[in-house]
């Protein structure tokens, strides 16, 4: 039974071959002779005669490039033939009615071949073959009707799908905190030390249309109280009187929907990418902040500040465009952006070039996989009742350290590196300058922090992570009060990743002498963060 399959499927060679070995032989140069007529062919048809040997052909030579397939169809199949006198003619132009022939030869003797073949086949072979297609009849029913059923449901769900551009791309947060101490910052009230259950949601909407771009929308839904000092106009009030104890994921909006992100990146040439925020232009998405294991408010540290370099929330603004030069492996990149707080604004002072703005540029080295290096500049302008240097970090003197409309330069370096592939040492220092628009008021801040990683600790898809530093403080200045001690930020966590759509990390902040005053009691903060993706 076996043999009759073999034989019958090494026989689909010569049909190949031999129109590969006809296609070539017409256009292998200029003919050399005329094209053979119907009439010459059917003239001559008589004078060709079936050759054995390829060496019967007194114009084919072993260096033609085709020698190799003429041989396997002259000696192999027997069905190329020659002409009278002992030659072939591969350099010459082939007609329609020659290849016929010549295909039609093989034909023929393929139908020997299998005419043979069926011989050798027994009876006992034949009644094998049809009680297994008795005995499997029904599986092959069966299977039929899956293959069936599934091309239905296929059908079904391209015919109704939401789209063939977008994917869905949510993420759900719970967590359990709670701050503990004695005192507030500045304050003999008792830091607020209820236990809460608060959740984020994000649905991100992401659509391409060439393949090389992507627009997101996201949706956002959150009721996370913010651990911090109040706010006496919105009435929000002070849990630890200070903003050094924010959470990475904060934010309430009494779980409303709300548009959080507008957006649209692609790559007007190569190596080149550019990213046009209509709302919310958070820097720190749009360029390398030199922190992957704590960067992301859902899977990185639990804290604010240590979650990334404060320079890149100075940036940070309503509307903007960023652009990158340098492609995945290039070992230097270079970013700019602009953003503005006012883009959607049309009266006086406001708008995109006249309201609140900042503008970044960064150079960032990599010379080695292990290793990256970013330098960055931030030029800011806040308008006077609307100043926040710090990103809502550091203490509430350094977010608004002279009180009017303010110009600051900002200067920010950061770096990681990796130790092997599963320890990885971070860090970021930071110095600002402001200066009174309508004064001459001015002021310094400075702050640093040290990062530590360690993936699969414990258990594979794991993260051990410490974040220690000084947040934001004002060190000098003219007509400005100075922070006159230190706080200390102390981070641990511990992501346990439960499979690849569940994580659970237990982490606790630590602030030493919050506001940078050593008169205040140490504040501490502790979550139990569990984040589902889909």
């Amino acid at each position: 039974m076996t043999k009759l399959f073999w034989n019958v499927f090494k026989l689909s060679p010569v049909v190949l071959a031999a129109t590969f070995f006809a296609a070539n032989s017409a256009f292998a140069g200029e003919a050399t002779e005329k094209t053979t007529s119907v009439a010459e062919l059917s003239g001559q048809s008589d004078k060709i005669s079936q050759v054995t040997s390829v060496s019967q052909f007194s114009d084919v030579q072993p260096t033609d490039w085709a020698f190799q397939a003429l041989q396997s169809l002259v000696e192999r199949y027997g069905c190329i033939a020659g002409y009278p006198n002992s030659t072939f003619r591969g350099n010459r132009a082939l007609t329609r009615f020659e290849f016929a022939a010549g295909l039609n030869a093989c034909l023929d003797r393929m139908n020997e071949l299998i005419a043979i073949a069926t011989e050798q086949v027994g009876s006992g072979d034949l009644e094998t073959l049809k009680r297994l297609q008795e005995e499997y009849g029904a599986e092959l029913a069966t299977l039929r009707g899956r293959v069936d059923a599934l091309e239905s449901r296929a059908a079904e769900l391209e015919s109704n799908q939401f789209s063939t551009t977008t994917k869905l791309k949510g993420e759900a947060i719970f967590a359990v905190s709670g701050a503990f101490g004695d005192n507030q910052a500045g304050s003999t009230n008792d830091v607020e030390d209820n236990i809460i259950l608060s959740n984020r949601v994000r649905l991100n909407f992401d659509t391409s249309f060439t393949g090389k771009d992507k627009l997101r929308v996201r949706l956002q839904a959150r009721n996370t109280p913010n651990f911090d000092n109040g706010s006496s106009s919105s009435g929000r009030p002070s849990i630890t009187g200070t903003k050094m104890t924010r959470l990475g994921f904060d934010g309430d909006n009494g779980n409303d929907f709300e548009l959080t992100e507008l957006n649209y990146t692609f790559m007007p040439i190569k190596g080149v990418k550019v990213k046009i925020d209509a709302n919310e232009a958070d820097l720190n998405d749009n360029v390398n902040v030199f922190n992957p294991l704590f960067k992301s408010s859902g899977g990185g540290a639990i804290s604010r500040y240590g979650r990334f370099s404060p320079i890149y929330r100075a940036a940070s603004g309503d509307a903007g465009i960023t652009a990158t030069i340098g492609g995945k492996k290039s070992p230097i990149k270079v970013s700019a952006a602009y953003t503005s707080d006012d883009a959607n604004t049309p009266t006086g002072g406001q708008g995109i070039f006249r309201g609140d703005n900042a503008a970044l540029g960064q150079i960032e080295f990599s010379p080695t996989k292990s290793l990256g290096v970013g330098f960055t500049y931030v030029r800011r302008y806040d308008s006077n009742g609307s100043e926040n240097l710090t990103g809502s970090t550091g203490s509430l003197n350094a977010v608004d350290p002279i009180g009017s409309a303010t110009t600051s330069n900002h200067y920010g370096v950061q770096a990681n590196l990796r130790l092997g592939k599963k320890m990885m040492l971070g860090g970021w220092y930071g110095f600002a300058d402001a200066n009174e628009v309508n004064g001459n008021d001015s002021a310094d801040i400075e702050y640093w922090a040290a990062t530590l990683g360690m993936k699969d600790f414990g258990a594979k898809g794991n993260t051990l992570g410490v974040i220690f530093g000084q947040p934001p403080k004002v060190t000098g200045g003219n007509g400005v009060t100075t922070d006159s001690d230190t706080s200390y930020h102390l981070e641990g966590l511990y992501k346990m990743k439960l499979n690849d759509k569940i994580a659970v990390t237990p982490g606790l902040l630590v602030i030493f002498n919050p506001e940078h005053d050593d008169n205040n009691d140490t504040v501490y903060v502790g979550t139990l963060r569990t984040t589902f993706k889909f």
